[in-house]
């Protein structure tokens, strides 16, 4: 790949995202995702995962679903449609730019790459666990996923990473309150096997639901077993967590 090219991508996206947008930023991405998505058809697991192409291991991570590193960084080629606004493309653009500073990540522009990211107006918010192949939908509806922590999750997502509350060691931490959750929403909750790569269980990450996801009845469906009333996935950024998991999995 022509570093010259990399680098004009790089400049190209931080001036794009330097651009005033008035959309607001700061909202819990559990809650956006869980109205954004509230009438979605595509069948999707864990409320915003779409079911993977070729593997159902998780970690995906460990079979082939890491985005390669060349050199120093991981670079990852990017199509937004054109479908979206200046404002909710910069917005997307800002979102992607957040993970530069903190991150050997790096989003380039796609140039005829065989595996990028395709950011378009889908059925609401969503993203695939882990690098596909080829073209990888990540979906984010144009009204209700427009806002940075949700662009950042469902981001996250295509990186392999998966939600908080269904890491696998987190009953140490909170309790998942079933009698509360929706009928047929139960799935979401399922503890699964995660890397969770040497990092504590975090309250504030980015990835973690609120404490009221899929609830039926207004009471909570995830609970702090140290603090019961605390409130949970209120995260609007990344979190140093969130950042570290990113630096240790692709080795920054």
């Amino acid at each position: 790949r022509n570093s010259r090219n990399v680098f004009i991508n790089l400049f190209v996206l931080q001036k794009a995202a330097e651009n005033d947008n008035k959309i607001d930023e700061n909202v819990d991405p559990s809650e956006a995702i869980s109205k954004a998505n509230a009438d979605i058809k595509t069948p999707l697991v864990f409320g915003d995962i779409a079911p993977n192409r070729k593997r159902n291991a998780v970690p995906c991570t460990a079979t082939g679903c890491k985005w390669p590193k060349h050199g120093s960084y991981v670079y990852i080629p990017v199509y937004i449609s054109h479908k979206y606004s200046t404002a909710e493309r910069n917005l997307i653009i800002k979102s992607l730019v957040s993970f530069h500073g903190p991150t050997c990540i790096r989003f380039v522009w796609w140039n005829n790459h065989r595996d990028y990211l395709y950011f378009y107006d889908g059925s609401g918010c969503w993203s695939y666990l882990g690098r596909q192949g080829g073209q990888q939908l990540v979906s984010l509806k144009k009204n209700g996923c427009m806002y940075l922590s949700t662009v950042q999750h469902e981001v996250n997502h295509a990186l392999g990473f998966h939600h908080e509350q269904v890491r696998s060691d987190r009953d140490k931490y909170i309790q998942i309150l079933t009698q509360n959750i929706i009928a047929g929403k139960e799935h979401n909750f399922v503890k699964v096997d995660t890397n969770n790569l040497g990092t504590p269980y975090d309250f504030n990450s980015v990835m973690h639901y609120s404490k009221y996801a899929f609830t039926r009845n207004g009471q909570p469906t995830i609970i702090s077993k140290e603090n019961p009333s605390a409130d949970l996935g209120r995260a609007t950024t990344l979190s140093e967590n969130d950042i570290a998991r990113i630096n240790k999995l692709y080795q920054c």
